[in-house]
């Protein structure tokens, strides 16, 4: 079984002319595993899963696998408020050299803990790979408890939580009360979430100098906490950026402006606006003097804009 820790990067989706654009998705893949990326997740909220066909999701995980092969894992997205259609659209997947799915709770309906049990349960039954759960009760409506995520991890195949219910409590406990790995899904949270044990997270805002996120794990991992600290402070300006309206709009923005992407979202997301544009140029400005950082070939290089602009 793949190690579900680390930094895992959730793709945006490219698009060019209300199209996917396949090759930006396979470059800024490549460009993330560059950086160190330990996963990628394709099809997840940060790529706009809900406005994509089947056939759009699926031609979006072969581009990705085509450029991942054996480099670096991937986890395909899978929500939904029917389980039985998840269940099944899951079967589209499963033939793919997967590390597993990020299966969400189910938006809208707002069920109960015993209805999550069992939406978790029977889209399970339709794989034997691993899956990860995603509790984000901001987006969906409802929170799943310790309590279900206890009595799901006697399942080994739930292998591991995203959490994104914004409480460090909540991860703690899920550290303590159960087996899973537990990634942090609260951006602002990662550095407090990494100290308190997280194992990792699955990050949007690591699109952008993932080899820094990188580096604040690996800093946290070496219990060098005072630089790890310093790092994740210079990291949390963009983030609350990235998020200052609805995700992914404003990351599409920085992408853009990096020359990876077309600042193009569909319906009912729109890109962001200008003076958010604004304050990320600059952002992106004050990230890119930070000396690039690799684990394997010391940390002396800068990461450049150059190519962007030519881009651009």
């Amino acid at each position: 079984m793949t190690s579900l820790h680390g930094i895992w990067v959730p793709l945006v989706t490219p698009m060019q002319h209300g199209e996917l654009d396949l090759p930006r998705l396979q470059r800024l893949a490549a460009r993330v595993i560059d950086d160190g990326a330990h996963g990628l997740v394709v099809c997840g909220t940060t790529g706009e899963a809900p406005q994509l066909d089947l056939a759009e999701q699926s031609a979006a995980l072969a581009a990705v696998l085509e450029v991942a092969r054996k480099r670096c894992p991937v986890l395909m997205g899978i929500g939904g408020s029917d389980t039985f259609a998840a269940a099944s659209r899951m079967l589209e997947f499963d033939d793919a050299e997967l590390a597993g799915y990020l299966v969400s709770t189910p938006a809208y309906v707002r069920p109960s803990q015993e209805g999550l049990l069992r939406h978790f349960e029977t889209i399970a039954d339709a794989t034997d790979r691993p899956i990860v759960l995603y509790n984000v009760p901001a987006r969906t409506g409802v929170q799943l408890e310790l309590a279900t995520a206890q009595r799901l991890a006697q399942r080994p195949q739930f292998a591991a939580i995203k959490e994104a219910g914004g409480s460090l409590r909540q991860i703690g406990d899920l550290l303590a009360q159960t087996p899973l790995s537990v990634l942090c899904g609260d951006d602002p949270l990662l550095f407090s979430a990494l100290c308190s044990g997280a194992h990792g997270a699955i990050s949007a805002s690591a699109h952008i100098r993932t080899d820094l996120y990188v580096q604040l794990y690996d800093l946290v991992r070496a219990q060098r906490l005072n630089e790890a600290r310093t790092l994740a402070a210079q990291l949390l300006p963009m983030m609350y950026l990235l998020f200052s309206e609805p995700n992914p709009a404003p990351l599409k923005a920085a992408l853009s402006m990096q020359g990876m992407l077309h600042d193009e979202l569909r319906l009912p997301m729109v890109p962001a606006t200008t003076a958010c544009k604004s304050l990320l140029a600059a952002a992106l400005e004050t990230l890119a003097l930070i000396p690039r950082y690799s684990p394997t070939a010391g940390n002396s290089a800068r990461y450049s804009l150059a190519h962007a602009r030519e881009a651009l």
